[in-house]
């Protein structure tokens, strides 16, 4: 299989004018991951997984180092070829939905679509068949503030799939749910994973996403530790 992701000795400092000056999230951190692999990033808050998570995701550029997203590397790219690439491999999945309040649930899952310019009835159409297979088909029409946690987190899934990715990146994507919706939305993404060979790489706290995932890798201090 070819490499979906690869990160070569990322460095990130965050500049301060604390007393205890720049803060050091990512020492020289490498990683590579294969199309339709799944991989969890457990560790400790502070640990760094947020900013590995926006780094590799191409949202934030390192201070040093790179990232290659389906072979092409991502640090060296600026503007619409950055953007154009982004939204055609990766989507974000993270522990709070996102979702746009206004919008209803069909209207969100179709919002990147629509952001690229494509045409609504077709946008909308694909968004329905996504929340159809999610089991949210007869919540299309729901706004978040009228969707349960694990609705929303379901409708959050969708949008993410609407374009296609071949990579998703997901912070705590269950962190908020109780232990029954967990299991679901991990069910879900065991589906997703068989199914459609979608990569995952998930930052997490919890024991049991992180044994979805095909190899766990710890992050403490900005290094992934053995």
């Amino acid at each position: 299989m070819d490499e979906i992701l690869r990160a070569n000795s990322l460095y990130h400092i965050y500049e301060s004018n604390a007393e205890d000056g720049n803060v050091v999230a990512l020492r020289g951190l490498s990683l590579s991951m294969k199309e339709g692999e799944a991989v969890a990033v457990v560790g400790p808050s502070g640990s760094g997984k947020s900013t590995i998570l926006k780094i590799l995701g191409a949202i934030m550029k390192p201070s040093a180092g790179s990232v290659e997203l389906a072979g092409r590397r991502v640090t060296r790219m600026v503007g619409r070829e950055l953007v154009s690439l982004r939204q055609k491999t990766v989507s974000f999945i993270f522990q709070d939905s996102n979702l746009l309040p206004h919008l209803n649930a069909l209207d969100n899952v179709a919002q990147p679509l629509l952001h690229q310019g494509q045409l609504a009835r077709p946008s909308r159409k694909k968004a329905q068949a996504l929340l159809d297979r999610l089991g949210m088909g007869d919540r299309a029409q729901g706004r978040p503030s009228e969707l349960s946690g694990g609705e929303q987190q379901r409708v959050a899934i969708a949008r993410a799939l609407i374009t296609e990715p071949k990579l998703i990146l997901a912070d705590e994507p269950t962190g908020a749910l109780d232990p029954i919706t967990s299991r679901e939305v991990l069910a879900l993404f065991k589906q997703l994973h068989k199914e459609d060979g979608v990569a995952f790489l998930l930052v997490t706290h919890s024991k049991e996403v992180a044994a979805f995932c095909e190899r766990s890798l710890e992050l403490r201090e900005g290094r992934f530790i053995a």
